[in-house]
């Protein structure tokens, strides 16, 4: 199939993959519903391409973006395209909730991205309050929605939006998710190009975080199968876990990842609007609360419902070079996790 004819399809939810596991196949189309995808941080780097993705997507009605300036020029330029969604732009805390009211499903990428030398955690002060802040609205405009939070860093993020919740009475564990598709787009594009095979078709869980060395590929766990030897596989596991800073440094200040963030995000949306149809056998990996390990929050394949996140399908069968990066992460996580939820508590 030619590249134009790949990507109207793709414009038009008609691609088809396999019905079993894969946990990066993108998802089969059911018949259009009526869907309300809520974007904020819709002007920035990660929401604008974000926002167009999802205006592609036939499952999406209405399509409502939020930011703190340039949002009515970004939703009069998408609503021109000839997709179903109908586009409308929300600028500023007055208009916040009107941007919410109603979501089915909410992306929040807004926040300042990474610039060279700086960490996911150096980014902690000033992203946690505008978290802190918009999952404040949600919990009052649409407190049954899935809330995806995209802003890093992650690993504390999370915990923030969720204590926010409950602070506000409406806390369900289903419906909060921090999207770590990026991982595994990663892991699978670089599996796929050091054993020349085609990226469509590798499926690479990654468990843990959405920072360095929490996050964790499970090379073992591949499909189809491969294997490394230990240098190899160690230099691939690092590449996966510091592609963040990877793209910051090939940027060289002007931004981190941006249009791989918007595909990711697109991905786990699709997935998870499709299951909130009705669509089965919908698998995203994505940093969850969990009882996996001693770590209250934690990334593993989820497998996606009705009600949001229906299974978690935990890690699998560890080699033993996956156990001891889990043993390293521990530390980091939880404490990326207790920094996130002192923040709301203190």
């Amino acid at each position: 199939m030619g590249l134009f004819a790949w990507t109207v399809c793709f414009a038009l939810g008609c691609v088809t993959v396999q019905e079993s596991y894969p946990v990066s196949s993108v998802s089969k189309s059911v018949c259009p519903q009526n869907a309300k995808v809520a974007v904020l941080g819709a002007s920035g780097g990660i929401g604008q391409p974000l926002s167009l993705l999802l205006k592609n997507m036939p499952k999406v009605s209405h399509l409502s973006l939020y930011d703190i300036a340039n949002t009515p020029g970004v939703a009069a330029d998408l609503s021109h395209i000839e997709t179903r969604a109908k586009v409308t732009g929300h600028q500023g805390p007055d208009q916040l909730q009107d941007c919410v009211k109603g979501a089915d499903l909410v992306l929040i990428p807004a926040g300042v991205p990474r610039k060279p030398g700086m960490t996911r955690d150096d980014l902690f002060n000033t992203n946690a309050s505008i978290v802190r802040d918009l999952v404040t609205a949600c919990a009052q405009g649409c407190p049954n929605a899935v809330i995806g939070i995209i802003t890093n860093p992650v690993n504390s993020t999370v915990p923030i939006a969720a204590e926010v919740l409950k602070k506000a009475g409406v806390y369900d564990k289903q419906k909060l998710a921090g999207v770590t598709s990026l991982d595994v787009v990663r892991s699978n594009t670089f599996v796929a190009e050091a054993k020349g095979l085609e990226v469509a078709k590798v499926d690479v869980p990654v468990i843990g975080g959405h920072s360095g060395i929490t996050i964790i590929p499970l090379l073992s766990q591949a499909n189809p199968s491969v294997s490394f030897p230990e240098e190899e596989r160690e230099r691939l596991t690092k590449r996966i876990q510091n592609a963040g800073t990877e793209v910051v440094e090939a940027k060289a200040g002007a931004g981190s990842a941006t249009l791989s963030m918007a595909y990711a995000a697109a991905r786990f949306a699709d997935k998870m609007l499709e299951a909130l149809d009705g669509g089965e056998g919908q698998v995203e990996c994505a940093y969850v609360e969990s009882t996996e390990t001693e770590a209250k929050y934690f990334a593993t394949p989820i497998l996606l419902g009705k009600k949001g996140l229906e299974k978690n399908l935990g890690c699998g069968k560890l080699i033993d070079y996956e156990v001891k990066l889990l043993k390293e992460a521990m530390d980091e996580l939880n404490s990326n996790i207790k920094k996130g939820e002192d923040f709301v508590n203190k």
